[in-house]
């Protein structure tokens, strides 16, 4: 991979950066445990959601990490769900890091065990340009990577969106306000057998990537930093993606853009989903 900018991490070293950013995570639920210690706030973050202290230690982690990598030279900009856009380096640079220190934090707080660590590396500003994808599920113990062009993996095994072909068997629902649900759970009556609500955008597009999902829609739109990294996942594993009306490349990874995801095994399934979305956003206006 040519990142245009030396001297910059190989794929490899990003990946092993991000595995040992995993393993202080761990040690801080580990200490920070119950639903009482986590659940405590700390102002709102750049992101526009409130931030618990425990998102910001995650990050301040991640953040520990990125720096000791910029002080061997490497130059790129951070997106975090909590600080916005952080440079790193002296000189400007194409390559964005895409952060979410904890996708799933309503879970995280609430000690259920689905919540993840997301980060994506890109060549640029926009999803097209996301090169590396990497999501830790902290409840299954699981990691999703991929490598743009060079295919997607759950642990060291090749990850393929392949499920047991009976339409839309299971389907995986995000954003799960009943307000905004109910339509889409209308739309999805006598279409999918089966309806999953995880809690986390990246762990449920990394279940299409895995088939364990025949396909997923979120009912509120979603921002960069939930699923930069699971969409190049999901795309390198063979599932269809849709971000609204928007080609890849016009897809901003800034903290300001929203993007009405969802995402297929395969094009028809996608394009099932899609539709359903559509006439819900329809009914609703």
């Amino acid at each position: 991979m040519d990142w245009a900018v030396a001297p910059m991490p190989n794929e490899e070293e990003w990946l092993a950066a991000f595995r040992r950013i995993v393993g202080l995570q761990e040690e801080l639920f580990a200490e920070t445990r119950g639903i009482e210690a986590r659940t405590v706030y700390d102002g709102v973050g750049a992101g526009g959601d409130r931030a618990l202290v425990i998102d910001r230690r995650a990050e301040e982690v991640v953040f520990e990490e990125l720096a000791r990598i910029g002080r061997q030279g490497a130059c790129f900009t951070a997106i975090s769900e909590e600080r916005g856009e952080v440079p790193f380096g002296d000189q400007p640079s194409p390559v964005r890091v895409v952060i979410d220190p904890i996708d799933g934090s309503l879970n995280a707080r609430r000690t259920l065990p689905s919540y993840a660590f997301s980060v994506a590396v890109a060549s640029g500003g926009s999803m097209a340009d996301v090169e590396l994808g990497f999501v830790h599920d902290f409840g299954a113990g699981e990691e999703f990577s991929a490598v743009r062009g060079a295919g997607a993996r759950l642990g060291a095994e090749r990850l393929l969106a392949r499920g047991p072909g009976h339409g839309l068997e299971v389907v995986g629902l995000e954003g799960s306000e009943p307000g905004l649900v109910a339509p889409l759970l209308a739309g999805l009556a006598g279409k999918a057998w089966r309806v999953r609500a995880v809690g986390s955008l990246a762990i449920t597009l990394c279940y299409v990537a895995a088939g364990r999902f025949d396909a997923m829609i979120s009912a509120r739109k979603t921002r960069s930093v939930d699923v930069a990294a699971a969409q190049l996942i999901a795309r390198e594993a063979g599932a269809s993606i849709r971000l609204g009306e928007l080609e890849l490349a016009d897809a901003d990874l800034g903290l300001d853009a929203r993007y009405a995801l969802a995402a297929g095994l395969d094009a028809e399934l996608l394009e099932a989903v899609v539709s359903i979305h559509r006439q819900a956003a329809e009914r609703a206006e």
